[in-house]
């Protein structure tokens, strides 16, 4: 196995996803969130990860879901892990975790040190936390996440963390080595950075960055 593990998210037809399960993405990530491109119903979710091998974890991306979605869709597609991508309080997540039982992954977005000033609250409620680039104020339609943008990875640099954790944020197959030895990082995610415009994967793109990650050292 490699050193580090990669989720492939925003996900929505069979020829990427299968891509991505070929290439040995550890996590599949599925968007519940319907202003985004790469958004899913639960419906298109159950039929999308039918047949999805045992070791392949199914991820649901959500933004402040409520607790009718949340249940849809893990009812619906068999979730193994909840990521919550937007202002969810750690009381949220806290709830939200012992509601429905399943791990749950908390996203935390990065432009400067301050943000990383709530992580222990969220570590304290969470089994896994991500963090993400922040978007700007000026960025016109930016999504909570999946937007390409990069933050200064050496904010991560030696950080230590009770739970496991993942890197996400502007990721492709030309930096994603960086980005691992700068930060640290043995979780990585990647969106927008195999489309070949928002919310269309492109099955090269994913096959050319897990086959960058599965060559880090």
């Amino acid at each position: 196995m490699s050193r580090v593990q990669a989720k492939i998210c925003g996900l929505k037809d069979p020829l990427s996803l299968q891509t991505a399960i070929d290439g040995g993405a550890s996590h599949v990530g599925l968007v519940f969130f319907p202003p985004s491109p790469r958004s899913v119903n639960p419906e298109e979710a159950a039929l999308l990860v039918k047949d999805i091998p045992s070791d392949v974890s199914v991820v649901g991306l959500f933004v402040d879901p409520d607790d009718a979605l949340l249940k849809a869709a893990v009812t619906s597609a068999d979730l193994d892990l909840l990521q919550l991508h937007g202002e969810e309080s750690p009381e949220r997540v806290a709830h939200i975790r012992e509601q429905f039982g399943i791990p749950v992954m908390k996203a935390l977005k990065v432009a400067s040190p301050q943000d990383l000033e709530s992580v222990s609250d969220y570590e304290a409620v969470s089994d896994m936390l991500l963090f993400d680039a922040k978007a700007p104020k000026d960025l016109k339609n930016a999504l909570p996440g999946g937007n390409g943008l990069v933050f200064d990875w050496r904010m991560l640099t030696n950080m230590e963390l009770s739970v496991p954790w993942m890197l996400a944020g502007g990721l492709d197959k030309d930096n994603i080595t960086e980005a691992v030895t700068i930060s640290g990082a043995t979780l990585v995610d990647t969106s927008s950075g195999v489309e070949e415009e928002p919310g269309v994967k492109d099955p090269r793109k994913i096959a050319d960055f897990l086959a960058v990650v599965k060559a880090i050292k």
